[in-house]
């Protein structure tokens, strides 16, 4: 027993002494993608970490072998992302692609593409086009914000979370201000006006779009071709964010906040070359 306690503990030893050269964090990851990748940094090899846009993770450890580690650490990945997911570290070594990271979204449909996907709110869907007005009260569609790469964003004043990470993606939009990409808020559970006072108040310049909802009882929005969309089938919690490729394909989503908008700085560029 005293002697497995040992190999158990020099294990451990050794995993976290092949650990020293790797990078101290992982993209995207929030608190606790952050401790799982410190609780991999420890563990006994072989072992694996895969990441995901977005912040989706998994790790292997103590496998048959090193390959077979990296196909648990994707495969468990793959299980919790739309988006694809990457190796991050093996073993001991980096193998992280910073030039591959920022083309995940890819491929970018064209117009003829996007024309035939399904209208839906997952990845490679054409987003359902809703009913929506401008500053001016001027009614158009989402389908009207196309030609750019678009950041759709589902929020409300009344919502701490929406609140808190407001400054962090208006500071996004200004650090990409002169690319092809839009910003677009949509206020759910609240009036237009009351949305966009708030906004106002915090000097938020990124422009809302009314989707119609007066009042926090109403929890779905139109569609420009007539009907509903529960703003439940758009997001569990809110904010929730979509960005849509130049003609109104999803190519990413996120429920809840953002704690750094930054890292999706390349992405967005990316997107949005010709």
């Amino acid at each position: 027993m005293l002697r497995r306690l040992m190999v158990l503990l020099l294990g451990v030893n050794l995993g976290a002494a092949a650990a020293a050269g790797l990078p101290k964090a992982a993209p995207h990851l929030d608190s606790r993608g952050q401790a799982a990748y410190q609780s991999f940094l420890s563990a006994a090899t072989p072992r694996a970490f895969a990441i995901a846009p977005g912040g989706a993770h998994a790790w292997a450890a103590e496998a048959v072998s090193e390959e077979a580690a990296e196909e648990q650490a994707l495969e468990d990945c793959r299980r919790h992302s739309e988006q694809p997911c990457v190796l991050f570290a093996v073993n001991a070594q980096a193998v992280f692609d910073g030039k591959r990271w920022a083309t995940l979204w890819g491929p970018y449909p064209d117009a003829a593409a996007s024309a035939r996907a399904a209208v839906g709110m997952k990845r490679g869907m054409r987003f359902p086009d809703l009913a929506l007005s401008d500053a001016a009260g001027k009614k158009l569609r989402l389908g009207d914000l196309g030609g750019r790469v678009l950041v759709l964003h589902f929020w409300g004043s009344w919502c701490p979370h929406c609140r808190q990470e407001m400054p962090g993606l208006q500071r996004l939009a200004r650090q990409l201000g002169k690319e092809k990409i839009t910003f677009a808020l949509v206020q759910v559970r609240e009036d237009a006006a009351s949305a966009r006072a708030w906004l106002r108040q915090q000097k938020i310049a990124m422009p809302l779009y009314d989707s119609g909802v007066r009042n926090a009882r109403e929890s779905a929005l139109p569609l420009a071709g007539g009907g509903m969309l529960a703003d439940r089938e758009i997001a569990r919690a809110f904010p929730s964010t979509y960005v849509l490729g130049r003609h109104g394909v999803v190519l990413f989503s996120h429920t809840g906040p953002t704690s750094d908008w930054s890292q999706y700085a390349e992405f967005l560029r990316h997107a949005a070359r010709p």
